[in-house]
């Protein structure tokens, strides 16, 4: 396993985060809200808030399950490669990052003991570097 497959993986996690919001977002937008009623005739220019985002919902949705899939395709390999790792504190650091997808500095807040999230990283780069040697 190299650090650009478990970034790429990463960065998906990412991307599920935020299309996750937006669908979010979406469905907010999509609600429909309360009526004005002015008794003028509105034929001309009629808008369909709803009908108009429910293709953009559905579409992220589709996006959304592919990402799902894809992640869950990939953490069987991945969490593979980390249950090999012996050293626990290591173990831990890849499966708080990779698999959990925190920030370098929420493991470091995790792991505890002193540690950066330059610590962290450093084991995590050395391991790797290890690893592929």
């Amino acid at each position: 396993m190299t650090l650009q497959e478990l970034s790429q993986h990463y960065d998906l996690r990412e991307q599920l985060r935020k299309d996750e919001e937006i669908l979010a977002s979406l469905r907010a937008a999509a609600t429909p809200g309360a009526q004005v009623i002015t008794g003028m005739p509105h034929a001309p220019g009629v808008y369909d808030r709803v009908g108009s985002l429910a293709v953009e919902i559905a579409d992220m949705e589709g996006r959304i399950n592919a990402l799902r899939e894809q992640l869950a395709r990939e953490e069987v390999v991945i969490g593979a490669f980390i249950d090999g790792i012996r050293d626990d504190q290591t173990r831990m650091i890849f499966r708080l990052r990779f698999l959990r997808g925190l920030l370098w500095r929420q493991v470091a807040q995790v792991i505890g003991g002193g540690n950066t999230e330059a610590s962290v990283k450093s084991v995590c780069y050395r391991y790797l570097n290890l690893a592929t040697d």
